[in-house]
């Protein structure tokens, strides 16, 4: 390095302002926030930094919600800040979703002054140590000299190898402070490939396979190889599904879709699994919903295993071959293996047999949830981005409509509540050309439900759908199950969405019919506000395969 490039990345400035530095070095161009005084100088560098927008939530998990779905949506690290133990408690529900979703975020969480560490100081908590097991990463930042080093390794260790949520604490007096600052370049991420030896025992296993059959998860995401994903599995008539809540990773209009591994899967996809003799699980942790409570693969079922984390390899299950690899580098590596595949109809079969469940072709007999998705997939773009809060309800949406695009899904793997809007809001503002719109229940959406307010004072127009059952239907489901007929802290009150949103400034509409909701997403699908249209639902029809009567009778 020359003197002159030396001198470039050295610079005297406070801490605070070497955040803000190492911010525009990875581009950061947006920042989620509830503001808090245990980090007013950061505050104070962000104003001065007019390439960085600032987003100003109602409460932390909201702004962690942003910021977890724009770095879905921008495949760049999301950034949010919030202050010490109370900020960073309620934001820590966006860090667990961020963590299981290996999605990368950088958390900035003021600390109380380093003399007053270990004095139960207001509003104090062990920031590194309370998030240690649910981020990637956790530190404390106690020189400011090193700032630039700790903050520029936290954005590296949050995109790199599996993306993940790192957590940085900043000790009200190390902000201000100002040291000489020296900064290295941004983060360029590794991207492995396999080796020939490897490559070669994936052939030898495909090349012996009936029935072999990809099941592909986050990680093709990341490394934005869903093109190669369809040309690996055209290449070699390859049956594809999605992992839970990765439903944009493969087109379900491609004669290879199989459907999508989730909760409440339809018999016939797990049936799909169960047939296959290899499975190629790609970019994928295996998670718990994926593997239907981990018993989808048995110990006869051949497994070759690829993931940009080595740790995530052999975690679940033990692989026939376990490939540490970018999920791009790793297609096209297998694209050179010569072999003809012998599966071609039963491939077929499967994939009729998806299109089979999964047909919008409603009936008057049909939930009403059905006859929305058919509006939904009908009526929005192909490429309109689609997020989802947890609950009962995200099941029409993950067994009925066609996410033909990539970038178009946005979910929480990780189930958790309050999701929808603020994950939407997030993704809005990475992509702000695209239809962006929430589907959450009732349930969800009031727990954050105050982010609309964030939506009509930021301007970010999107559509939310609320489907309101007045109830925590999931946990009423598996009461039922359990516990018949005792119904127990599930029953919720009577809200009008439609007017609680006119109350903060964005268009709310109340239905209760299928001809109601598809003329009133016609008349708001370009909309320059958010929208909330609130769809009334019947308690009784619970879940997409079964009612509370059904329900109960099977119990008896």
């Amino acid at each position: 390095m020359s003197t002159a490039e030396t001198v470039r990345r050295t610079k005297t400035m406070t801490g605070a302002q070497a955040i803000v530095e190492c911010m525009k070095i990875e581009q950061v161009r947006d920042v989620f926030c509830v503001p808090g005084e245990s980090y007013l100088p950061l505050l104070d560098a962000l104003h001065d930094e007019a390439s960085i927008r600032l987003i100003s939530a109602r409460h932390e998990s909201g702004a962690a919600f942003m910021a977890e779905g724009y770095a879905k949506s921008k495949l760049k690290p999301g950034v949010v800040m919030a202050t010490r133990g109370v900020g960073a408690a309620n934001l820590s529900i966006g860090v667990h979703t961020a963590y299981q979703d290996s999605t990368p975020m950088v958390v900035f969480l003021g600390q109380v002054h380093s003399k007053f560490r270990g004095r139960e100081g207001f509003q104090e908590v062990d920031l590194d140590r309370y998030f240690g097991h649910i981020a990637k990463w956790a530190v404390e930042v106690k020189d400011a000299e090193r700032m630039p080093e700790l903050v520029q390794r936290a954005f590296r260790i949050a995109q790199t190898g599996r993306p993940g949520p790192v957590v940085v604490s900043l000790p009200e007096d190390v902000l201000p402070s100002e040291a000489a600052m020296t900064f290295g370049p941004a983060t360029v991420k590794p991207k492995p490939a396999p080796s020939e030896e490897e490559k070669a025992r994936v052939e030898e296993l495909l090349s012996r396979a009936e029935r072999p059959l990809v099941i592909a998860g986050g990680g093709v995401k990341s490394a934005q190889a869903e093109d190669a994903l369809v040309t690996f599995a055209e290449d070699f008539h390859l049956p594809v599904i999605a992992a839970f809540r990765r439903h944009d990773v493969f087109p379900h209009n491609h004669p290879l879709y199989a459907g999508h591994l989730g909760l409440g899967t339809n018999s016939k996809i797990l049936e799909t699994v169960e047939e296959a003799d290899l499975i190629i699980a790609l970019g994928t942790r295996l998670s718990e919903v994926t593997t239907q409570d981990y018993k989808i693969i048995p110990a006869d079922k051949q497994l070759i295993h690829i993931d940009i984390s080595v740790d995530t390899i052999g975690k679940v299950y033990s692989p026939d071959v376990g490939i540490t690899a970018d999920a791009r580098e790793a297609l096209k590596k297998f694209s050179e293996m010569e072999f003809r595949p012998r599966w071609k109809g039963w491939a077929d079969t499967r994939h009729k047999e998806y299109e089979r469940i999964s047909s919008l072709n409603v009936t008057h007999n049909d939930a009403v949830n059905k006859h929305m998705m058919a509006v939904l997939d009908k009526l929005l773009p192909d490429d309109a981005l689609l997020t989802n809060d947890a609950g009962n309800f995200a099941g029409w949406l993950h067994a009925y409509y066609k996410f033909t695009k990539k970038h178009t899904y946005v979910g929480p793997t990780s189930g958790a509540m309050g999701y929808g809007m603020p994950a939407a809001l997030g993704a809005k503002l990475a992509m702000p050309d695209k239809p962006v719109v929430s589907l959450s229940g009732d349930g969800g959406f009031m727990m954050t439900v105050q982010e609309l307010e964030t939506a009509v004072r930021c301007q970010i127009p999107v559509i939310c759908i609320v489907f309101n059952n007045r109830m925590y239907g999931t946990i009423r489901m598996h009461q039922e199950m359990h516990y018949p007929e005792k119904v127990i802290g599930t029953d919720l009150g009577n809200v009008s969405f439609a007017d609680l949103a006119s109350s903060v400034g964005a268009a709310g509409y109340t239905v209760e019919s299928t001809e109601a909701f598809s003329q009133t997403l016609e008349d708001v699908i370009q909309a320059e506000r958010p929208v909330v249209i609130e769809v009334l639902t019947d308690k009784e029809q619970i879940s997409v395969s079964s009612t509370i009567t059904q329900i109960r009778n099977r119990v008896q």
